[in-house]
């Protein structure tokens, strides 16, 4: 059985692709990415596949049993691209698609729900196999954050008192992983989110005690929240679609509490704690 991983020099790409390694042969394993140059060091196979280019993904899937679709990064022309990749899948046989979604995105009020709706439609209408492994916010998302929050004195948001449930990278990795190396999960929808929740006031209490450092969360009206972004240099696009995505979490639509990561990986997700300090090494 031939496993390919596209987008696999991204963050989360690289992360499944290191777990697999550890329990499938790496000639049952194959990178697609844009660049193959920039994936030399992955240790399995590589061949290019730009989700933009219909000419590259024909040979890119040739001979691939199960195919893991990362959703593409680029906000706007995400629905598009999938579907080149899953045209391409069907034209060459391929027998099943696990494809990264976002949590509850059939209903979810964050603005990047769209474009996995439409994928999600897009699967269902193509005749493949497919699991949705509808992945919540990265707890990276946030961490990412703390240098520049202790240079300012604090977090600043518009999340209210919205509770997280997010997890690690590695943790929805782990949930590639283990749906692509067991069996029974065709046509199955997967709600993954982290076992803990947190407000972005517990998340800057949670660095104040590891920092010793006094950093308080700073709550803002959407539209403040959006300046001071474009302030610290974003697009100003990306500023408004970050502050609308926060207001989205003050309304629920990051929280879950049904522990089905946990369930699917075999073990508790990791605490926010863990990913604090590791921010701060």
């Amino acid at each position: 059985m031939l496993i390919a991983i596209t987008a696999a020099t991204g963050q989360l790409g690289r992360l499944v692709v290191e777990q697999l390694k550890s329990q499938v042969p790496t000639d049952q394993l194959v990178a697609l990415v844009r660049t193959p140059a920039k994936a030399t060091d992955l240790g399995i196979p590589v061949r290019e596949a730009d989700y933009s280019r219909p000419e590259t993904l024909a040979a890119a899937l040739a001979g691939v049993d199960t195919l893991l679709l990362i959703s593409s990064s680029e906000i706007g022309q995400r629905a598009a691209q999938h579907r080149n990749v899953i045209e391409a899948a069907r034209q060459n046989g391929v027998k099943h698609i696990v494809y990264t979604s976002l949590l509850h995105a059939d209903v979810s009020e964050l603005s990047l729900a769209d474009e996995h709706r439409a994928t999600e439609e897009i699967l269902k209408s193509a005749g493949i196999p497919y699991t949705l492994l509808r992945n919540g916010w990265y707890t990276e998302n946030y961490t990412n954050s703390i240098a520049g929050a202790l240079a300012g004195g604090a977090f600043v948001g518009s999340a209210q008192e919205g509770r997280i449930s997010s997890a690690a990278r590695a943790d929805f990795a782990a949930a590639a992983v283990a749906v692509l190396t067991s069996p029974g999960h065709e046509g199955k929808t997967y709600e993954l989110a982290g076992d803990d929740s947190y407000t972005l006031a517990e998340l800057a209490a949670e660095v104040s005690r590891q920092t010793g450092r006094d950093l308080p969360y700073r709550d803002l009206p959407q539209a403040d929240y959006a300046a001071a972004l474009a302030g610290f240099g974003l697009p100003e696009g990306l500023a408004q679609a970050i502050a609308g995505w926060d207001v989205a979490a003050a309304h629920g639509a990051l929280f879950d509490e049904s522990r089905q990561l946990s369930r699917l990986i075999g073990h508790p997700t990791t605490p926010l704690a863990t990913t604090v300090a590791a921010a701060l090494r």
